[in-house]
């Protein structure tokens, strides 16, 4: 009955016993304990009474969550229903199977499930037992970084230069092996092209070889026709500098066609697509050359011949219509002009020879005096080398006998001409002294019978 009474009056029967103890307690302090001895006692039973509270309700909320889970589910197999047993390594959240981890193939010792197979693992370097020399040849792979937009224009570009002095495709080929272009590999033959618009004829003519030669081995059609579409949008800029560009990218894009090196259709597809007049113009040039007859075959000459390709005669002929226009107007500038189109530095010696029989054979002092000025100018300038002039001035001396036959006073002319060339500084004092001289041949009486005096 009294618990009965306890639970209806709401009160725990270890609350009551817990202040009947201390109740007791306290009569006892009051009576004989000293105050730090009764503070110490409060304190330790305040702690006391904490642990039994914290106890008995985990207890409580431990039992109130097994019979919910009971009530919910209605299922003694559930693992919610189920009461925590100490130790027990199973999953207490309801998910899995109960099963052991990774199929029994886990814990100290194990070295797999059963049945399992490893396959041959490739050794680490970071491994303490890695055995480099067991490992066989090392190969050493070269990585080229790839080449970007600035950098390109400065390596393309020595590259172009040198191959219009040497004309070797295959060098060129060797070089752009050694390159990593990426995507940027066709802005070769685009920087290729408008170099070679500011240079000679000649230099177009290598170019355009070249570019036969790129495709199919380090070039697509495809990425010639990127190349030279990037040209055409350009084409307005290029103007700035070559006035002729159209003109000449027309030519370009014939030949290549011509080459095998773009493909036909090219032209095709920008038929009623241009808006620029001077992209117009210049796929009007290639329209123009490849639509007349026979006119693929002549192609090949689109830029002309190159001053070595060309006949040894008609480099004669053009270096004596040189020297007679230069005595009949006396411009230095337009001579040097002249010289340096017909692109034969190897052949200067030619000029030198041509001026100086165009001496000899000259009457009064002003071809002495126009052709030592120009050699004077040709030398200074660099354009006639010391081997060119040298070799120009031995022709001469070797043939003076056979001139000497038309040209009586050939002798005293070229000793007079030498002199003032040496004097001008064209000429050297070895070559000057080296110049032959007839000694004059004086006869004694008809007595002795015409014998030469020695």
């Amino acid at each position: 009955h009294v618990s009965t009474d306890l639970k209806l009056l709401n009160i725990h029967p270890h609350n009551l016993q817990l202040n009947n103890d201390e109740a007791a307690l306290e009569a006892e302090v009051n009576g004989n304990w000293t105050p730090q001895e009764k503070a110490l006692h409060e304190a330790r039973l305040k702690a006391k009474a904490k642990r039994r509270v914290r106890k008995s309700s985990s207890r409580s909320e431990s039992l109130s969550e097994s019979l919910s889970g009971e009530l919910a589910d209605g299922d003694s197999h559930s693992p919610k229903g189920k009461v925590p047993v100490p130790n027990d390594r199973k999953s207490r959240t309801g998910k899995g199977r109960g099963l052991p981890k990774k199929g029994g193939a886990g814990g100290k010792g194990v070295w797999g499930a059963a049945g399992m197979v490893y396959e041959v693992e490739e050794p680490d370097v970071k491994d303490p037992n890695y055995d480099e020399i067991a490992q066989g040849d090392t190969v050493y792979a070269t990585v080229v970084p790839e080449l970007d937009e600035g950098e390109l224009e400065k390596t393309v570009n020595p590259i172009v230069q040198e191959y219009f002095e040497h004309g070797d495709t295959k060098e060129v080929q060797m070089l752009l092996r050694e390159l990593n272009l990426g995507h940027h590999k066709y802005e070769f033959s685009s920087l290729a092209v408008s170099l070679s618009l500011e240079g000679k004829a000649s230099h177009r003519e290598l170019t355009s070889r070249l570019l036969r030669d790129l495709v199919g081995k380090e070039l697509s059609e495809s990425d010639m026709a990127r190349a030279f579409d990037k040209i055409l949008k350009e084409l307005p800029d290029l103007m700035l500098d070559t006035p002729e560009a159209p003109q000449m990218l027309g030519q370009f894009i014939a030949r290549a066609i011509a080459d095998h090196a773009l493909p036909m259709a090219f032209l095709d597809r920008y038929k009623g697509k241009v808006d620029c007049d001077h992209a117009r113009a210049a796929l009007d040039r290639a329209a123009v050359l490849l639509s007349m007859k026979r006119e693929m075959v002549r192609l090949d000459n689109v830029w002309g011949v190159g001053g070595g390709l060309r006949p040894v005669k008609h480099l004669v002929k053009e270096m004596n219509l040189l020297l007679k226009e230069y005595l009949v107007s006396g411009e230095v500038k337009e001579a040097e002009r002249c010289l340096r189109d017909l692109e034969v530095p190897h052949f200067h010696h030619e000029l030198v020879y041509e001026a100086v029989v165009m001496v000899l054979e000259s009457k009064g002092d002003t071809a002495v005096k126009m052709m030592c000025k120009l050699l004077q100018a040709f030398w200074k300038i660099g354009l006639v080398t010391v081997d060119q002039m040298n070799r120009g001035f031995q022709r001469v001396y070797d043939e003076l006998p056979e001139i000497n036959l038309d040209v009586p006073h050939a002798h005293s002319i070229m000793e007079s001409f030498t002199d003032l060339c040496y004097q001008e500084s064209v000429i050297t004092k070895q070559l000057r002294d080296s110049c032959p001289s007839r000694g004059r041949k004086r006869f004694v009486s008809e007595g002795d019978g015409g014998l030469i005096k020695n």
